[in-house]
């Protein structure tokens, strides 16, 4: 009997987690995927099983080629700022966790600077975008200096409403998603090995290459991970950084919503949802994360 007991023990307390999970991931999709299908007017939502929602996202998209079409331009859109933004986090959040791990002794201190990193979290993303715009604006500190030094003798209006912005904007929301990870698998590397690897002769560089960035590969696929389910599936930053100007995939879904339209930004919600799950996908296949959990 104890046996028995002994046996269902793990999945007892695994299901409080299991229903949480449950409730508020899996039925939630579930409906989404429901209502993806149903009908629509522009007074009311009838419940249906039909295809023309997702039709309607890429209606025409096969027929203009080699042109592009509105909904591939827009998730074009969407995979450069994902790339661009996850390229830099990466560099930056690389660079921060190496030397937070590597060049400060102190554990203390590592850790107080680590915590550092995570100020941002202290304050909503709408304020964090908004004190942005006195810096970025027209009449903003940065045009400011740089007319003042000379550097250029009228304000600059690349810096704010732009792809720029929207990418300083976005790597500045994500980077912490990219140091922790990063930071937690560095911090297991066997001290040993770097120095077996100086030994002999490896410089510092081929020493981070060869060594630390295998070691080091599975906090970067979580971090990715992070990073890419965020960046594909924002519309605030985008749509305040970007003056409204700039689509994105999230963006076209939030439009849809806000006008009504359940069923066709349902339909959207599972193509994004496809879209990422394909992009994580891949970055599993290339690296285990199950060592890092």
């Amino acid at each position: 009997m104890l046996d028995a007991r002994s046996r269902w023990t793990p999945y007892w307390q695994a299901a409080p987690l299991a229903l949480v999970f449950l409730v508020f991931f899996v039925l939630p999709l579930a409906i989404t995927f429901m209502v993806s299908f149903w009908t629509y007017t522009g007074y009311s939502i009838e419940p249906a099983f039909v295809g023309d929602n997702y039709a309607s996202a890429f209606d025409k998209c096969f027929a203009s080629l080699p042109d592009l079409c509105t909904t591939f331009r827009t998730y074009l859109s969407t995979l450069k700022f994902c790339l661009l933004v996850w390229l830099i986090t990466l560099v930056l959040g690389f660079t921060i966790a190496y030397y937070l791990v590597f060049e400060i002794k102190s554990p203390t201190t590592r850790i107080v600077l680590a915590l550092l990193t995570t100020i941002p979290f202290w304050t909503s993303n709408v304020i964090r975008m908004i004190s942005w715009i006195p810096l970025l604006g027209r009449n903003g500190l940065v045009n400011q200096a740089l007319m003042g030094a000379g550097i250029t003798h009228e304000p600059v209006d690349w810096l704010l409403y732009s792809s720029f912005s929207v990418t300083l904007s976005l790597v500045h929301i994500n980077t912490v998603f990219m140091i922790v990870p990063i930071l937690n698998s560095m911090s297991r590397i066997d001290r040993s090995l770097i120095e077996a690897a100086y030994d002999n002769g490896a410089s510092a560089w081929q020493t981070i290459w060869n060594v630390i960035v295998p070691l080091s590969k599975t906090g970067i696929a979580i971090g990715s991970i992070f990073v890419v389910t965020v960046v594909m599936g924002d519309f605030i930053s985008i749509g305040l950084m970007g003056g409204q100007q700039i689509a994105s995939a999230g963006k076209v879904i939030e439009t849809q919503i806000t006008a009504l339209q359940f069923p066709i930004a349902a339909a959207n919600a599972i193509v994004l949802l496809a879209v990422v799950l394909m992009i994580i996908w891949t970055l599993l296949r290339l690296v285990d994360i199950r060592k890092e959990l």
